[in-house]
């Protein structure tokens, strides 16, 4: 698990394809390796990765087909900055929001625009993936903890602050930018306790609610 919030934007050494996967050398910059071992996690743009290799400077990791279909991965390439977190500790500050790394989708960035020392993005997500983000609400994008300022359709609002502009990958973004979508566990879960029952083709009713701990 992660927290969504930043610890060093790092960059692609190497993408190789490896029969069908691929393998992705990360210089990782000045994120401190020093207490990670083979088999840890690192979000990578968003994207957990275990570390099969370590390196003077970064990390190795394989990238299944299934991250490269459903992630941005498979148009980077070297030099292509990418947002780096280390798993979290129970110690560890819980700034953002809890963040599995399984990215759901790509979105897309729309538009920028200054508004005094912040910039506002509005990003389209793909339509299965819009229902879960709200306003107010967080969400993951390339592994950044984001609020979600004003949803419109598939439609969201990014506001920028300085120092996020300045720890990430965000200031690289502009209109037709590709990014990875990891939309809030929370909403996911909330929806698939509120399914309808298979057997008995249940919908949502007050009774529902109340039944699965939503109401007094």
């Amino acid at each position: 698990m992660f927290t969504g919030i930043i610890e060093a934007v790092g960059k692609v050494a190497s993408i190789k394809a490896s029969g069908g996967d691929a393998i992705v050398r990360i210089a990782s910059g000045k994120l401190d390796l020093s207490d990670v071992k083979l088999g840890d996690s690192i979000a990578t743009n968003g994207v957990c990765l275990t570390v099969t290799a370590l390196h003077g400077d970064g990390y190795s990791a394989d990238v299944s087909s299934e991250t490269l279909k459903r992630t941005g991965f498979a148009k980077l390439k070297a030099g292509s900055p990418v947002n780096l977190e280390k798993a979290l500790l129970p110690t560890t500050r819980l700034g953002g929001h809890l963040v599995s790394g399984h990215v759901d989708g790509v979105a897309s960035v729309e538009s920028r625009h200054s508004t005094g020392r912040a910039i506002e993005f509005w990003l389209k997500a793909p339509a299965e993936l819009a229902r879960y983000i709200a306003e107010k609400g967080s969400v993951t994008v390339d592994g950044i903890s984001l609020t979600v300022n004003a949803v419109e359709g598939q439609r969201f609002l990014l506001t920028i602050v300085p120092h996020t502009q300045g720890e990430t990958t965000i200031a690289g973004w502009k209109a037709g930018s590709e990014v990875n979508l990891e939309v809030d566990l929370l909403a996911r879960y909330i929806e698939r306790l509120l399914a309808p029952s298979p057997d008995k083709k249940e919908t949502v009713t007050l009774d529902l609610l109340a039944r699965s701990g939503f109401l007094k």
